[in-house]
C-alpha cells in the first residue's frame, strides 16, 4: 500500500472535497482523484460517496479512515523515534470549546509552536459531545473542553483536568434584580444562553428541571463575551466564570447575583487516545501551559515546556 495514496484518501475526508485536499497536499485535484481511485482499487471497495457535497465517506470509507489516520500515526511515530535530532513534526489536530478559546489558548498555543516549531498545528472548535466523537473517530488527537463537576470524560480516553471553577449568574446592574435570588424566582428572566450542546447550558437546563421549572431562553449567543455584553444591556440574565466576568470589557455594568442552593461548577479536561505516541511531549507541553494559564488566583512563576 502507498501511503501517499492513503494521505490524499485522509485528506479528501478531513477537508471534505478533491480541491481541498489538493490545496493541503499540494497536487493536482486529478492527481488527487487518481490516488483515491487507486486505494479504492487496492482495497476492493468505494471509501467516498462521491453524490454527497460536501465529500463524505462511505461506511467502509470511515472504517478505512480510522485505520488509516493510525497507520500513518504510527509511521510520524517512527520516524520520530528514529530521527538524530528528535525533531517532533507532522500534524497535531486540536479541539477547544469556545470559551476555552476565548480565555486559555492563545498563550498555550504560543508556547506550543515556540517549543515544537515543526509541529503543524490544526485547530478547530466544538462543544464536548460532538468533539469526543470525532476523537472516537480519530479525526482530532486531543481536545480541551469544560464540563460540569460530577461528569467526566469517557473511560477510553485519558483525560487530564487542568482547571475548575465556580460558575456565577449574571445580570446588567441597571436592571432591578435580587440581590440573593431563588432559581424560582430567576425562571420569571430570559437567560442569554449558548447554543445546544453546550456543557454549561445543559447544566442550567438540568438543575431548571430538577426544580420542576421551564427555562425561559431569551437569546441564543456563541461566546462568552457576547453573552456578557447583552446581559451587561438589560437583555436578559446569563451565567459564566469568575474569569470571564472579571475580563470583560462591561463588567462595570454587571452584577453578580446570588443563587440559593445553587452553587455550579464546571472543569476543564485535556482528552486524547493511548498511546499518545510521538504527540507525548507536546501533550505534556500543552497541558502545563494550559494549567498555568489558568492559574488566577494563586499564580505561579512561569515555566518552559520540555
Amino acid at each position: 500500500m502507498n501511503t501517499r495514496d492513503l494521505e490524499a484518501f485522509l485528506a479528501v475526508v478531513e477537508t471534505g472535497s478533491i480541491v481541498g485536499a489538493s490545496a493541503r497536499l499540494h497536487l493536482t485535484q486529478p492527481g488527487i482523484s487518481r490516488r483515491v481511485q487507486t486505494l479504492e482499487g487496492l482495497l476492493g471497495v468505494t471509501l467516498l460517496d462521491r453524490q454527497s457535497k460536501p465529500l463524505k465517506p462511505t461506511a467502509a470509507g470511515r472504517e478505512a479512515y480510522e485505520y488509516g489516520r493510525r497507520m500513518l500515526g504510527l509511521i510520524d511515530d517512527l520516524k520520530t523515534r528514529l530521527a538524530p535530532d528528535g525533531i517532533i513534526s507532522g500534524d497535531f489536530r486540536l479541539g477547544i470549546t469556545p470559551y476555552l478559546s476565548e480565555v486559555a489558548m492563545a498563550a498555550p498555543l504560543d508556547r506550543l509552536r515556540e517549543t515544537f516549531p515543526d509541529l503543524i498545528l490544526r485547530v478547530t472548535t466544538g462543544w464536548p459531545d460532538p468533539l469526543i466523537e470525532q476523537l472516537r473517530r480519530g479525526e482530532i488527537d486531543a481536545a480541551a473542553f469544560c464540563l460540569p463537576v460530577g461528569s467526566e470524560p469517557p473511560d477510553e480516553f485519558n483525560a487530564d483536568p487542568f482547571d475548575m471553577q465556580p460558575l456565577v449568574v449574571v445580570g446588567a446592574r441597571a436592571v432591578k434584580l435580587p440581590f440573593v435570588a431563588t432559581l424560582q424566582e430567576l425562571a420569571f428572566y430570559p437567560w442569554i444562553v449558548s447554543q445546544d450542546g453546550c456543557g454549561l447550558r445543559s447544566l442550567l437546563q438540568h438543575r431548571f428541571e430538577q426544580e420542576r421549572l421551564a427555562l425561559k431562553i431569551g437569546i441564543e449567543a456563541l461566546g462568552s463575551d457576547l453573552r456578557l455584553s447583552l446581559a451587561a444591556r438589560g437583555v436578559g440574565i446569563t451565567m459564566a466564570t469568575p474569569t470571564a466576568v472579571e475580563q470583560s470589557a462591561v463588567r462595570e455594568k454587571l452584577q453578580i447575583i446570588r443563587v440559593e442552593n445553587f452553587v455550579p461548577r464546571v472543569k476543564a479536561w485535556l482528552v486524547y487516545r493511548s498511546p499518545a505516541g510521538r504527540l507525548a511531549k507536546p501533550l505534556g507541553c500543552l497541558g502545563d501551559a494550559l494549567k498555568a494559564e489558568v492559574e488566577m488566583f494563586d499564580p505561579k512563576p512561569d515555566s518552559r515546556c520540555s
